[in-house]
């Protein structure tokens, strides 16, 4: 049964981009800000990658969540960028498929949510692991216990469980995006509440999250030991 999307394309496109350039223009301490490139990424490369969002997810609503991260990837690509989207498609690819899905019972955007993540396909981590091969990242793949150089043989969930122990990102596709709904967007709108202007409001969510969530990429990279000492730091 067909039920009309709460929200449009255009809007769900918009706020995606929208979210990526601001997050990208906050000066969030050990990130790449606008005062502050890494080595082989500029700011100016987040700012592609984010505008090449809004097309990708606008489709989000009539494919499904793997083709979205996948389209997302490609996009950024073409716009001239290195991998600066995989975790922004992971996490963005279903929550834009439950607010534009017209399939979904109309009910409030979460528990949309928890119905795309309980739906996700063999087909879809077949999508996932091209865009993850494609993307080329330090990180997720690695924490992706089933290869991601071979055709899956479980469904996007399944891969997604297998790493949530070592990747906040794929953790929250276990949770119904727990950090996200029950943290993230509580802390943003205290911060915005107590009038701190958006990047500001940006920054205090990050050392908000670090504080209480150790980084999973620095645990990989650094250790476990490395990320317990940021997140000590975080929570001054």
């Amino acid at each position: 049964m067909k039920h009309s999307a709460p929200w449009g394309k255009d809007a769900v496109a918009a706020a995606g981009q929208l979210a990526c350039v601001l997050e990208a223009s906050a000066e969030k301490p050990g990130n790449i800000t606008p005062s502050h490139d890494f080595h082989d990424t500029a700011y100016e490369d987040m700012l592609r990658s984010a505008i090449a969002v809004g097309p990708e997810l606008a489709r989000a609503g009539r494919q499904g969540v793997g083709e979205t991260v996948l389209g997302v990837v490609r996009a950024s690509r073409r716009a001239g960028g290195p991998n600066t989207n995989l975790g922004i498609a992971l996490l963005l690819a279903p929550i834009a498929r439950a607010a534009l899905d017209p399939r979904l019972a109309p009910q409030p955007l979460r528990d949309r949510l928890r119905s795309v993540l309980g739906a996700l396909t063999l087909d879809d981590a077949s999508a996932a692991y091209a865009a993850i091969r494609l993307a080329r990242p330090g990180g997720l793949a690695e924490a992706v216990e089933h290869d991601v150089r071979a055709e899956p043989t479980i469904d996007l969930g399944e891969a997604m469980a297998q790493a949530a122990h070592r990747d906040r990102v794929a953790s929250e596709y276990g949770t119904g995006h727990a950090v996200t709904f029950e943290l993230g967007a509580p802390a943003l709108r205290r911060a915005l509440d107590d009038g701190l202007g958006t990047r500001d409001a940006i920054v205090q969510l990050h050392l908000e999250l670090l504080a209480v969530l150790p980084d999973t990429l620095i645990v990989r990279k650094r250790g476990a030991a490395a990320a317990a000492e940021v997140t000590a730091q975080a929570a001054l």
